[in-house]
């Protein structure tokens, strides 16, 4: 199997990993050239950049780079989605200097109306380097846009998003809360807030988080909240009400999902997990270059049944 390139495009950055012939991760690079930033020269220049002096082999590109918005449009696949589905509808046009890119498409539930982008990818990373996950499961994808997701048999069966990650740049960037922050505010976490704003959206109940965003503004008057912990607590409740919302709504099985991402947003994860009585997730990362792997051999496999006379029908 020749080498091949994974690519995760999204709205704000540009990672790319080189994979040897056996899968394994060569070097790892990233550019802050998401779709909305593109260097002067556009996609073709991007991907010419990050790329430059690796082999001339297969890249494969998941993310909102196959969006509207993005390099060439792929249309969403239907849940449930597998590996093969994948790589039928991957989208393949040459992208300029001798490589030839191949874009992943996105899912979409039907039943729930929800998509995701690049989170297929991900997910079929994480479903290869813990192949027990492909029976039964539930994976969660923490970030800008949370995803909730069901497995079934190898396949994205269903899913829902959470918009956490927007809403939580949103109050804490331009509402009356983040007016409340102190400018130049270091980014850890402040773990007494956060814990207690998961404690908070659990005691919500029915009523939801959104009875209890403003307490953060009433805790930092009384000054019972640290004006530069409430970045923590708001994140904090807002994590903390996907787990409560999902276990409002009977989604959650008998074991606990588990989260496929960033190692420090699954670290608040686990926390607000923990926090609600539950057992910690165990947390995988670095699935994106698995997927995109998987989605390689695939599409070889695919082109050389197509190329094989052997496999054809007869006339």
């Amino acid at each position: 199997m020749q080498p091949a390139i994974g690519i995760d495009w999204g709205t704000s950055s540009l990672r790319a990993t080189l994979l040897d012939a056996d899968g394994s991760v060569r070097e790892e690079r990233a550019r802050p050239w998401g779709i909305r930033h593109l260097p002067q020269g556009g996609f073709e220049r991007a991907l010419s950049d990050i790329c430059a002096g690796w082999p001339d082999c297969p890249v494969i590109a998941s993310g909102m780079v196959g969006s509207r918005q993005g390099w060439h449009e792929v249309p969403y696949v239907d849940a449930p989605a597998g590996l093969e589905v994948l790589a039928e509808y991957a989208t393949r046009f040459d992208a300029g200097g001798g490589r030839t890119l191949s874009i992943v498409p996105g899912v979409r539930d039907a039943v729930r109306l929800d998509v995701m982008r690049g989170e297929e990818t991900e997910i079929m990373g994480a479903l290869a380097m813990c192949p027990d996950l492909a029976i039964t499961s539930q994976i969660v994808l923490p970030g800008t846009h949370s995803k909730w997701v069901n497995i079934r048999e190898g396949r994205i069966a269903g899913f829902s998003t959470m918009m956490t990650g927007e809403i939580y740049a949103l109050l804490t960037q331009h509402s009356i809360l983040g007016a409340m922050i102190p400018a130049g505010m270091p980014s850890a976490t402040d773990w007494p807030a956060f814990d207690n704003g998961v404690r908070t959206a659990h005691a919500s109940g029915n009523a939801g988080v959104l009875t209890q965003i403003f307490s953060a503004r009433t805790l930092a008057l009384e000054s019972r909240l640290e004006r530069a912990a409430i970045p923590s607590y708001i994140s904090g409740l807002l994590i903390g009400e996907e787990w409560r919302a999902m276990l409002a709504s009977g989604w959650l099985a008998s074991s606990a999902p588990t989260l496929v991402g960033d190692a420090r947003q699954c670290t608040l994860y686990q926390r607000a997990a923990t926090t609600f009585g539950l057992p910690q997730p165990a947390a995988l990362s670095g699935t994106a270059a698995h997927g995109a792997w998987q989605v390689h051999l695939a599409l070889a496999t695919q082109r050389t049944g197509a190329a094989d006379p052997s496999t054809q029908e007869p006339a």
